[in-house]
């Protein structure tokens, strides 16, 4: 590794004396030490030293030469090991000045668990649970209508884990035939794993393998004169092609992805659209951050390196994949892609059939995804300046945040915090406040709590709002000013937002912190539209949080709740009983038998069933 010395002015000549002409990585680097650009070379000292050129006609070059303190390089064997490389520096450090593509995490997934007796269900967020995971699925209905044909294609359980181990006879989906009811022993291991195989295929979109193993299975079991078990195979096999038949269209496109790319007024719109098994499974549009003067082909390549290569678990990889028509594959790309994902992946544009027409129709995409972004961008900009002038702000508004308490007759209070900036929504910096240690219902002392947790180090942080607005009256109002009393002229301005007499939109009233007068705006004023914007907004995160509260609530066993009842004496209590209905319905006298419980825990327990 070369690295040069931490300056004001780089001494490029001097780096560059130095550097080999082997393929590797180089890594920019500004006065503070943040990594600013990373880059592949196939010839280290050629690609490094355009930078450094007299005349440099790209803007994005020019910007970033002048902020280069230092230059660090990794050299590698091959140009492939640098592009590899490469990618993984970008998810690392995540440049300013490189193409980077939002974190997928919140998309939808279908998780097959890897419990004894596995579970299909419905997944978003952080992968923590082991199983297979398929996906991303475009949205969650897409998910959800996944999950309603696998149900009735393979006769897996889709129940939560407390529901699964509390049965003591089968439920209702054993009687439909969607489940072979595993909980309570119907069916053998080998059996339910064996609808486990064909579920995974399936969802590997290898529907003729599925039906081809079915018809094997089902012969099998005419021969050994088990015809019932037979007759489930045909039926298994009549629904596959009847949902082959529903998903068919022109072509035979098993595998493909198809790219679109629009850019316009400094936003990049990458459209995804998803073939698999001769249909299209959905389109996902994706905004990544493209520094100005990005070429075409730099977007693509850094696209597809953090699409594909970041987290391929679950993800159907095709063996295909169509780029717009005005890029140009890359070879050594789709060599990286190949050996990454162990398969081999080709990269393609000129393309024709049904190819052609997916490529065109990708490109439609975008551009509609495109103008419809660029469309709601400058109705929020539009939004943000009049309520400027309204306010009378001399600089731009640039952060905006809105706080909203929820709870349910005083209990399990939420505070939720929403943020918004000249683009819209911030979700990123959305924030829920679970508010404990005040008298049930008092929304005034929840307030107050909330406003600490969020700005008690507010200041050293550095995102404290130009504007903050206060759900309530001048009661909720006056919990904001006597918290940023002390804060001088870095305060954020204070705006309540009650609701009007009849509580309908556009009869708000807007008070102003100190003078409480309340300012006049029109029903039909952009300044109010973007109020009532954030204030539903705030309403919907604080809501969706609480709900999710309480559902976890009534998931918790009221085992859990009870002194002296902890994980292995709740496993035991449920294991020798049957289920939580059965521990509900159980004497003092059957509770005590359960080894390990004394007694007296018998008689706590049973008594804090009647007592709910």
């Amino acid at each position: 590794m070369t690295e040069g010395n931490q300056q004001k002015q780089f001494d490029s000549d001097n780096f560059l004396r130095h550097l080999t002409h082997q393929p590797g990585v180089y890594r920019m680097y500004d006065e503070s030490g943040d990594v600013i650009y990373v880059g592949k070379a196939k010839d280290l000292r050629k690609r490094v030293s355009s930078y450094f050129r007299e005349k440099v006609d790209r803007m994005k070059t020019q910007v970033l030469v002048k902020q280069i303190a230092s230059m660090d390089v990794t050299v590698t064997n091959t140009e492939a090991e640098a592009l590899i490389l490469e990618n993984t520096f970008i998810k690392k450090y995540r440049p300013r000045y490189n193409v980077l593509l939002r974190d997928d995490k919140s998309y939808p997934y279908i998780i097959l668990t890897a419990h004894q007796h596995p579970k299909l269900g419905f997944h978003r967020g952080a992968r923590r649970a082991k199983g297979d995971y398929f996906g991303p699925f475009p949205n969650g209905s897409a998910v959800r209508e996944s999950l309603n044909l696998l149900q009735k294609l393979f006769p897996i359980r889709q129940c939560d884990d407390s529901y699964y181990r509390a049965r003591t006879r089968p439920c209702l989906q054993y009687q439909l035939k969607r489940c072979l009811a595993p909980c309570v022993n119907v069916c053998t291991d080998d059996e339910y794993n064996e609808q486990v195989g064909l579920a995974k295929q399936f969802l590997q979109g290898k529907n003729q393998q599925v039906i081809d193993e079915l018809m094997n299975k089902m012969e099998q079991a005419s021969k050994d004169l088990d015809f019932e078990r037979a007759a489930r195979f045909r039926d298994q096999i009549a629904a596959l092609r009847k949902t082959q038949e529903r998903n068919s269209v022109t072509g035979s496109q098993q595998e493909l992805d198809v790219i679109g790319l629009a850019r316009g007024n400094g936003m990049t719109t990458v459209q995804m659209l998803f073939i698999r098994d001769n249909h299209l499974q959905g389109s996902r549009s994706y905004f990544p951050k493209v520094p100005t003067d990005t070429p075409d082909d730099e977007v693509l390549r850094a696209f597809l390196l953090q699409f594909y290569l970041s987290d391929t678990a679950g993800r159907k990889i095709p063996r295909e994949v169509v780029l717009p028509v005005d890029i140009q594959p890359d070879n050594v790309l789709a060599e990286v892609m190949s050996d990454a994902l162990s398969q081999p992946v080709k990269l393609q544009s000129s393309v024709r059939g049904d190819k052609r027409q997916y490529q065109s129709l990708a490109q439609k995409n975008a551009v509609n995804a495109l103008e419809s972004r660029l469309n709601q961008q400058s109705t929020m900009n539009r939004r943000t300046q009049a309520l400027q002038q309204v306010l009378e702000f001399g600089v731009p508004i640039q952060r905006m945040e809105c706080f909203d308490i929820s709870h349910t007759m005083g209990q399990q209070t939420v505070a939720s915090c929403v943020v918004f900036d000249q683009n819209g929504p911030k979700k990123s910096d959305y924030r829920r406040y679970n508010i404990t240690g005040i008298t049930p219902g008092d929304d005034y002392a929840a307030m107050s709590k909330a406003l600490a947790k969020r700005y008690d180090n507010a200041k050293e942080q550095g995102n404290i709002p130009d504007i903050l607005f206060i759900d309530g009256g001048k009661g909720q109002l006056a919990q904001a000013e006597n918290y940023f009393n002390d804060w001088g002229k870095e305060a954020p301005v204070l705006i309540g937002v009650a609701k009007g007499e009849s509580r309908k939109p556009g009869l708000e009233t807007l008070i102003m912190a100190g003078s409480h007068e309340t300012i006049p705006l029109s029903k039909d004023a952009s300044a109010l539209h973007l109020i009532q914007h954030i204030r539903d907004e705030s309403h919907r995160f604080a809501i969706t949080g609480h709900r999710q509260k309480r559902a976890k609530v009534k998931k918790t066993s009221t085992l859990e709740q009870i002194d002296g009842v902890g994980a292995k004496r709740r496993q035991a209590i449920l294991k020798n009983l049957g289920g939580l209905q059965e521990v509900k319905n159980a004497s003092i006298d059957k509770l005590a038998s359960v080894p390990g419980i004394s007694r007296a825990l018998a008689e706590k327990i049973y008594y804090s069933f009647r007592d709910e």
